[in-house]
């Protein structure tokens, strides 16, 4: 009986979901590369070329045209420098290495010719890494990990806001810290939005016994529930849409991975949550935290689902969490988000300008700080006007007739925008987050008609291919509009004949070399990491495997039971289950919930009540075994003896049900069908 429910057991995890899309098993170790010499004429260590004339030429205008050499960011970036650990390497459970200084090395003097100079400026700038007083009082730890962590001195102990990623990146970030401001102990943390680079290494800092002994935990509405579902229901395609947002199997080198705008990349740890015993869900809130007074100001729909932000009155100092940057952000993330709220995130930095005015510095999760009233309230102000411009002039394009990809086109900063540096393109562009300001208003569709049911790509791919004369011609066309420097047709060329002719060998060299070339001119460190990406993998084929839900077993133990099943019926497959009727009951003995689980229409419904004595059968087990299943923890002999698992009812039925769903590893290709 107990091997049956093993097997179903066995499907059940096979099918949970993927955890965290920036955790995956093929992100690249990191290896430093040397700067590319102007004359190099050599493929690089993945088989990418050497940057063209036109790429050298299109990053010299770059040069030209910014104030690369403006020293402020960079004395902005080592002010209140305490120490460093230049050597430092952080290692993960199996031995890998998941941040070091060193693998950064080669980012150091002018940009080489396969780096956009204005992303070669902030790679260096990012790659300043080690702990900084902010202002008295308040530090933060820079460079371990793609965010920032920032402690507060309070009257007895260390606030800790936003523990970075992993618990390996913060347990080493808290222990240099530690070794130059004394040991004192972790009295609250703050958790300032969902997204897990700023929460998910809470146990590095605070083991969960720890903060059983009654450690404040402060974070914003709805945080657990956000933190764990944003990925869960589509977290199969954003984790693979993330390894190309990210660069994770490309080297580390000029010529591959170099920063990701926000900081140096995602870190492969073990992720961990904890709840709030505290809740932030209006602006003007009030909080003493020992003995330090916070002023709190609610800020969802902005960068995350759920976000805070904080004022420091004694300290004049305002924590912007991430809605302000040291870039232009993301209103729409590549590896795919729902589109953030525009309107709303830039009215958030005003009414920060408006309510703490004052503020002598602002820091944030990434990045460095800004000093000094009247700098502080110039950056504020460019950073809100920054995200109402894209708004109101896309909006005002819209409704003159452009499309997206004319408004994509159209839309310029103005010069008082565009030559600030924190508002250039290092994570969000121009270009994109316009057409999220356009979705979010308008949807896919333009209203021209022949977009509304276009051919799908293969078949739109191969009958293209056919009206220019056959493979070999788009290919003489595809090269000849490369060797013009023309890069941006000449991958919409190759593009459909790749797709037409996946087997064409000549075709997806020369589609790569093109992506090479848009990937070097790119400011946008994840524009780079996605033409990088697509370009090894036209030579090599699909990197990798899927994510590593091992280390996201800390997340997993939160997830509430309904999501699990939301996300089960997203993996349906409708084919196999038309004309299928059938209910189960799943009851976890240690939520106290059971949840009722019935199919009909080719649709997977949910209910938490009482269990229906009409159901097929009757699973019983607790999500705390679930979790280990999912990770690994608990394998087949564990499944047929544990007393955390039962089956009663129709285990015939029970198997019939679970072979109604995909198992998907989200190893799909891309840039080829």
């Amino acid at each position: 009986m107990k091997t049956r429910c093993a097997i179903v057991l066995a499907s059940l995890v096979a099918m949970l979901p993927s955890g965290c899309n920036v955790e995956m098993e093929h992100m690249a170790q990191p290896t430093a590369g040397d700067a590319d010499a102007g004359a190099d004429t050599r493929a690089g260590a993945q088989g990418n070329t050497a940057p063209t004339r036109f790429t050298e030429a299109a990053n010299a205008a770059v040069a030209k045209a910014l104030p690369l050499a403006d020293p402020q960011d960079f004395e902005d970036a080592q002010r209140g420098f305490v120490a460093s650990d230049p050597d430092f390497v952080v290692k993960n459970a199996t031995g890998d290495t998941i941040s070091e200084a060193r693998a950064y090395a080669f980012v150091t003097g002018d940009a080489p010719p396969s780096v956009n100079p204005s992303l070669w400026r902030q790679a260096k700038l990012n790659s300043v890494h080690g702990l900084f007083q902010v202002t008295d009082g308040v530090y933060q730890v820079r460079g371990y990990d793609v965010a920032n962590m920032s402690l507060i001195r309070g009257s007895s102990g260390w606030i800790v806001v936003d523990p970075l990623t992993a618990s390996e990146t913060a347990a080493a970030a808290l222990a240099l810290a530690r070794k130059h401001l004394g040991d004192a102990p972790i009295v609250a943390v703050i958790f300032t939005h969902s997204h897990l680079d700023h929460f998910g290494g809470i146990a590095g800092v605070l083991p969960e016994e720890d903060a059983q002994r009654g450690i404040r935990i402060i974070a914003p509405r709805s945080f657990v529930e956000e933190a764990t579902s944003e990925n869960v229901l589509a977290g199969v395609a954003m984790g693979r849409r993330a390894s190309f947002m990210y660069g994770m199997p490309l080297e580390r080198s000029a010529r591959g991975h170099v920063d990701t705008g926000l900081g140096k990349a995602p870190v492969r740890g073990t992720f961990g949550i904890l709840e709030a015993t505290e809740v932030v869900d209006r602006t003007g809130q009030e909080l003493t935290i020992d003995g330090v007074r916070f002023e709190f100001q609610f800020v969802p729909h902005s960068e995350a689902p759920t976000e805070l932000t904080f004022y420091l009155p004694e300290h004049k100092a305002w924590c912007g969490a991430e809605i302000v940057s040291h870039t232009l952000h993301n209103l729409y993330t590549l590896r795919g988000a729902k589109v953030r709220d525009a309107l709303a995130w830039s009215g958030y930095i005003d009414e920060a300008i408006e309510r703490f005015g004052d503020a002598e510095v602002v820091f944030a999760s990434h990045h460095w700080p800004v000093t000094g009233n009247a700098r502080v309230l110039d950056y504020l102000k460019k950073q809100r006007d920054l995200y109402r411009f894209l708004h109101d002039q896309t909006l005002r394009l819209a409704n003159a007739g452009l499309g997206p990809e004319e408004i994509a086109e159209a839309v310029e900063l103005p010069s008082t925008l565009r030559t600030a540096f924190a508002n250039r393109d290092y994570y969000g562009t121009v270009s994109h987050n316009t057409k999220a300001v356009y979705q979010a208003y308008f949807g896919w569709y333009d209203g021209n008609p022949a977009h509304l049911d276009p051919l799908p790509p293969v078949e739109a791919a191969e009958r293209t291919v056919e009206a220019m004369g056959g493979g070999g011609e788009v290919l003489r066309k595809g090269r000849v509009a490369a060797e013009r420097g023309e890069y941006r047709w000449a991958a919409m060329l190759l593009n459909q004949l790749v797709f037409a002719e996946p087997e064409n060998k000549d075709a997806s060299e020369a589609l790569a070399g093109v992506y090479d070339q848009l990937g070097y001119q790119a400011e946008s460190g994840p524009w780079r990491d996605v033409y990088l990406t697509g370009a090894l993998e036209l030579r090599r084929g699909v990197q990798g495997g899927g994510p590593n839900i091992a280390a996201a077993a800390g997340l997993l133990s939160h997830l509430p039971a309904g999501e699990f099943f939301d996300s089960l019926a997203t993996r349906l497959d409708a084919a196999k289950a038309d004309g299928k009727q059938v209910a189960i009951n799943f009851i976890f003995s240690d939520l106290g919930e059971t949840h009722v689980v019935t199919i009909e229409n080719a649709v997977l419904h949910h209910r938490q009540r009482d269990a229906d004595p009409a159901a097929a059968a009757t699973v019983r087990l607790t999500r705390d075994f679930l979790v280990q299943l999912a990770t690994g923890q608990a394998g087949l002999r564990e499944m047929i003896f544990s007393d955390d698992l039962a089956v009663t009812g129709s285990r015939l039925e029970l198997l019939s049900f679970f072979s109604l769903f995909d198992k998907s590893d989200g190893h799909f290709p891309i840039v080829t069908p």
